[in-house]
């Protein structure tokens, strides 16, 4: 373990906005922290305090010299590089166990750098960014990444009386951030990943109170897109014990390009680092589009219905079950840790149940087929009698993942 203090890193363009980081430097400082700075900046540098990693540093770890760069004047590609760069290095440090926070400031392009610096900085080291465009959709930008945005109201050129304590706040809260420690008194068994959707949120919370019951902490990721993401980003950390998978809906947002996919990585991460697994094709009969306007014009024919003003679903067919069948298989079939399927007979989402808007059985029994046929022959495949929001489905997971799971040695 390394004996030097960790420090609160500091990223930005210190060829443009000196003046303000010397000012953000200052205030960590102040309170008492060590400080690292990363000048992401392309056109030179700051004579206002010491830089640990300057610009031509970092443009070749990010594959470039910064001459190259200055005598190309292509600024989109000199954000890549330099984000890049300074990615490689932040890496290096949380290696080293080097960094206890991060905070960057900027305007479009500091705020592109600067988030995806952070995105090699693992979950539980706090990170800020005060940005002019803090207020717009950065989803994308921040990933499923914990980074907390500030606006910073006016733009981040140069101190005035507004800009000075929005800094100053900014500093005092990654500071505050950074020394957070949390009561782990509590010991629990082990750490169960789960994926939900209004859809399923019953058959999720019965599991979520068994799960407890026998003394493990439960995580729920709603199955968004990002919550997907994010649920595979922790698994590769290391986070989990196990993960129930209830709600592989966004296999088939990937499929359909719906607006919850999470990629054609979703349902991999289990698999990779080893982990024991119960999987459900929870609410693959629906595919995620926004207002009723946006739905591809491919699909208007298609059955269609309307969750929320905001939220289209549409049913997916049995040629799309066929192939997310075959998708959810073959998925699993990489895995060397123990998988089981559990099929719930009866329906896979709430409104796909008799009566349910959803409700069609012939799709969903060649949704069930495929699976069957694409699975081998070390994933074992449950068929439950019961509906995905029942009890009696909830228990038969919660069985199945206990036994799956590698007994505790006391």
């Amino acid at each position: 373990m390394s004996s030097i203090p960790k420090s609160i890193l500091i990223i930005g363009c210190f060829d443009t906005k000196g003046e303000v980081f010397a000012y953000l430097r200052n205030c960590i400082l102040a309170q008492g922290e060590q400080v690292l700075t990363i000048n992401t900046g392309v056109m030179g540098s700051t004579n206002l305090f010491h830089v640990d990693f300057q610009c031509d540093t970092v443009a070749l770890e990010g594959g470039e010299s910064i001459t190259a760069l200055r005598k190309n004047r292509d600024r989109g590609h000199a954000m890549n590089v330099m984000g890049n760069g300074a990615a490689k290095i932040v890496a290096k440090l949380v290696a080293q166990n080097l960094i206890k926070g991060a905070i960057g400031m900027g305007g479009g392009g500091g705020t592109y750098i600067t988030l995806s610096t952070m995105q090699e900085i693992p979950f539980g080291i706090p990170k800020i960014c005060l940005s002019t465009i803090a207020t717009k959709d950065l989803a994308r930008q921040i990933g499923n990444k914990d980074i907390t945005l500030i606006p910073s109201v006016v733009d981040v050129a140069g101190l005035n009386s507004v800009i000075q304590i929005l800094v100053a706040q900014a500093a005092a809260a990654i500071c505050s951030m950074s020394n957070v420690t949390v009561n782990k008194n509590v010991i629990a068994s082990g750490t169960i990943a789960i994926s939900m959707f209004g859809n399923t949120t019953a058959c999720v919370d019965k599991c979520t109170e068994l799960l407890k019951e026998q003394g493990y902490e439960v995580l729920a990721f709603h199955a968004t897109g990002v919550g997907g993401k994010a649920m595979e980003a922790l698994i590769r950390e290391g986070v989990f014990s196990a993960v129930l998978d209830i709600t592989t809906t966004e296999l088939a947002d990937n499929l359909c390009d719906g607006i919850c996919s999470a990629g054609p990585e979703r349902l991999e991460a289990a698999t990779e680092m080893g982990l024991p697994q119960v999987v459900v094709p929870g609410c693959l009969d629906m595919v995620n589009f926004a207002h009723l306007d946006t739905v591809p014009q491919k699909f208007k024919d298609r059955h269609l219905y309307s969750w929320a003003p905001d939220v289209t679903l549409m049913r997916t067919n049995e040629e799309e079950n066929e192939m997310l069948g075959k998708t959810l298989a073959q998925k699993l079939n990489r895995s060397s840790a123990p998988v089981s399927v559990l099929l719930p007979l009866k329906g896979i989402s709430q409104i796909d149940s008799e009566g349910g808007i959803f409700y069609n059985p012939g799709a969903d029994r060649v949704l069930f087929e495929s699976i069957k046929d694409h699975i081998n022959d070390k994933v074992e495949v449950i068929e439950v009698n019961a509906h995905i929001n029942d009890d009696i489905f909830a228990e038969a997971l919660v069985a199945r993942l206990l036994t799956l799971m590698p007994v505790k040695i006391e």
